[in-house]
């Protein structure tokens, strides 16, 4: 039998298309569906609500789309009658699949879909409200250079592999750092190892690196004339003209994108610290230990301001897909990773988790622990964070920073296994 409700005043699907989104209105109070579309521009996009504030006289109108389309969510925001619904895009395709597992083509279209769904179980569907405007930069900017960093290390990884190919003597003298500003600047002068080697002394004296990378090496003169002195006995791997001239190219090129990069990564790491001073919450999230410059941010984007939104640690949990899906079948009882989530911010309580295993003494207990056991490292990384998740929210929840010293007493009262892989108590000074 299916579920009505008259909270709202319609019920829309919206489906992302590229030039114009199509729409589906079911009237709350019922009726026929009307179909549309609305141009994804500004002026379409606001044309649009105001009719559709016209026409419902103001009255609450909820909106179902894919959570993905995060432009779409943003434009829509600002209007204080619309409710958004923005649902997984599985759920989407489990639901198709539910009603119409053939697939045909005159199936209703996914906008009305869209709208049926949000109709017929919106009761266990949770409405989107937008954080505040900092936490929204946080997750904004933290997203956005995590995404500049992945790019970095495509692009140093392809470098790399351009310099093993044409131009090893390079690699001598970056060390594992090929995106630091003193490496990309000789490349940039000397994008060949034909050119390098035909510098001057004086040139090659400005331009190699002079800093010692290992405990033996010689002093920095010695090692300037060593690294001089490898320049000029260098044999190349190649005297292919069109292996080289090709390498020069794409070396000189990546070179200027991963500066580019350099330049973005560190804007954004400004934008973030600015950002983060401002964060309410900040105090609570930069006292967990490995969180750092990097990840308290990130994890201050992660929660909000609104705590409301996560009740339990368990929403937390079910959301990041940290927490595992169990399907049972019969006597079958399967545990397995939850896939369905978004990707970054289970990457942040992932990292967080490995980062916090150099600070924390009960988190470096607990990898032991589980190592000792027999566990895979990935999924006691998944465990620890499972673990810290509970330890956020209820921080989060009473805006009170973490303090390890209480956690470790608390475990030693509790009797937790974790006791036996802790160093000992330090003796109390006499």
């Amino acid at each position: 039998m299916m579920m009505t409700t008259t909270q709202f005043a319609a019920y829309i699907g919206l489906d992302w298309e590229q030039e114009a989104h199509s729409v589906c209105v079911l009237p709350g109070a019922g009726g026929v569906a009307q179909q549309g579309e609305v141009k994804h521009d500004p002026d379409g996009i606001a044309n649009w609500v105001a009719e559709l504030r016209q026409r419902f006289g103001g009255q609450p109108v909820a909106i179902c789309l894919e959570m993905s389309r995060g432009g779409l969510v943003y434009a829509l925001m600002q209007y204080d009658f619309l409710v958004l619904y923005p649902i997984n895009p599985k759920q989407l395709s489990d639901y198709r699949a539910a009603l119409y597992p053939s697939g045909a083509k005159n199936d209703p279209n996914d906008a009305e879909l869209l709208a049926r769904f949000l109709r017929d179980h919106n009761d266990k569907l949770r409405a989107w409200h937008p954080d505040d405007a900092v936490t929204r930069g946080l997750r904004l900017m933290t997203e956005q250079r995590r995404k500049w960093v992945q790019d970095r290390v495509a692009l140093t990884n392809e470098l790399q592999q351009r310099l093993r190919e044409s131009y090893v003597l390079a690699l001598d003298f970056c060390g594992d750092d090929l995106w630091s500003e003193s490496f990309l600047a000789l490349l940039e002068k000397f994008p060949s190892q034909r050119e390098l080697q035909r510098a001057s002394p004086k040139q090659l004296e400005k331009w190699l690196p002079k800093k010692r990378r290992k405990a033996d090496d010689p002093p920095a003169d010695e090692l300037l004339r060593q690294r001089i002195a490898a320049v000029r006995k260098a044999k190349p791997l190649t005297a292919d003209r069109a292996v080289l001239d090709h390498a020069r190219l794409v070396v000189a090129n990546l070179v200027l994108m991963i500066r580019a990069l350099n330049r973005a990564i560190t804007e954004s790491d400004q934008t973030i610290a600015e950002l983060f001073a401002q964060h309410p919450d900040a105090p609570v999230f930069e006292s967990f230990p490995g969180a750092g410059k990097a990840l308290a941010p990130r994890l201050a984007a992660a929660y909000g301001t609104d705590r409301d939104k996560f009740p339990e640690a368990e929403d937390m949990q079910q959301l990041s897909g940290i927490a595992p899906i169990t399907r049972a079948s019969g006597k079958t009882k399967v545990v397995q990773m939850r896939w369905a989530c978004p990707k970054f911010l289970r990457q942040t309580f992932h990292e967080y988790a490995l980062a916090s295993a150099k600070y924390s003494s009960w988190a470096k207990a607990y990898v032991a622990m589980r190592k000792a056991q027999g566990h895979r490292y990935q999924e006691i990384i998944r465990g620890l964070a499972f673990k810290w998740q509970r330890i956020l929210t209820r921080c989060w929840k009473d805006r009170q920073p973490y303090d390890e010293r209480r956690y470790l007493q608390r475990l030693r009262e509790h009797g937790s296994k974790l006791i036996a892989y802790l160093p000992p108590e330090p003796e109390p000074a006499t």
